[in-house]
């Protein structure tokens, strides 16, 4: 199993000194990957049903990941996961491009629909409508990073007799990863994308999703060329599974755990948590 680290720009990681100081102690200490949330605008008074504090210090994840990869020289790169529908869509490839160059090709494009309708609603995103554009941006991003003349025609966003250089080092594109709990998820990660991602799930629930990923397989055929389904999840709390969970997160199917450090950590607290927890890991993985 696969190791990565989320909330690399929440909370104190907001501030370079603790972002910076992470990225290098999860690095040393053996992490597999970096991950980053995305919200633009949070709702205040929050929704009850996911009560996000509306003050969270959330850096930009793009701008973040890119701080993160002058700061380290290997880790890989994550958005876990961008809300697709509130980015446009070569606005997105430019700046996911810019960002394979520049880390030397470390990027791993997490994406979902989004769930919060104020957010949508506060940058112009029609809430019901925002599948439906995920999808449409996608087939964009992938036209404008792959096709030598690129073109797309849809109803969000269309072009033709435009280049947008330097192209992703990562060829054809870099990793997808699709983020979601709904069919239209399962599908788009089946048909659409190398990995799916899970955040915040015991073991059955991700016992659950997966068997339902596999249904979905059977149902809509997965291009030859997007290889194995990859499964990455979040644990539903902080710090470092036991051995037995973390047997039980791999004899379920998963290939990443992204695991979270405690949101009151401060720099110095940040970096002993990773090394503390690249140690465990690989104590686990020696017995």
């Amino acid at each position: 199993m696969k190791f990565g680290l989320h909330s690399a720009n929440l909370h104190s990681c907001g501030y370079p000194d603790a972002a910076a100081r992470l990225g290098r102690a999860a690095e040393a200490a053996g992490f597999e990957s970096l991950w980053v949330a995305d919200h633009v605008v949070l709702p205040d008074p929050p929704l009850p049903e996911r009560p996000m504090p509306p003050d969270q210090r959330l850096l930009d994840p793009i701008v973040a990941l890119t701080f993160l990869a002058a700061h380290t020289t290997r880790i890989l790169l994550g958005t876990g996961v961008i809300i697709l529908p509130q980015r446009q869509a070569l606005v997105l490839a430019k700046q996911l491009a810019s960002l394979d160059v520049l880390s030397n090709g470390r990027l791993i494009f997490g994406l979902g629909v989004g769930w919060c309708e104020p957010e949508m609603r506060s940058v112009g995103v029609p809430f019901a409508e925002r599948g439906r554009i995920a999808d449409e941006y996608l087939a964009a991003m992938r036209a404008a990073w792959t096709q030598p003349k690129p073109v797309y025609r849809g109803r969000y966003v269309s072009f033709e007799g435009v280049q947008a250089m330097p192209r992703p080092v990562q060829k054809p594109t870099p990793p997808i990863v699709v983020g979601g709990r709904t069919a239209p998820a399962f599908r788009r990660a089946v048909t659409q994308a190398h990995g799916w991602y899970g955040f915040g799930l015991d073991v059955p629930s991700t016992e659950t999703f997966i068997a339902a990923l596999r249904d979905t397989a059977k149902r809509h055929p997965r291009p030859a060329e997007l290889g194995r389904l990859e499964i990455s999840v979040t644990p539903p709390s902080y710090g470092v599974p036991d051995k037995a969970t973390l047997d039980a997160y791999t004899a379920a199917g998963v290939d990443r755990l992204i695991l979270r450090p405690r949101p009151e950590m401060d720099a110095p607290a940040l970096e002993r948590f990773a090394a503390e927890a690249g140690r465990a890991l690989g104590a686990v993985h020696e017995r």
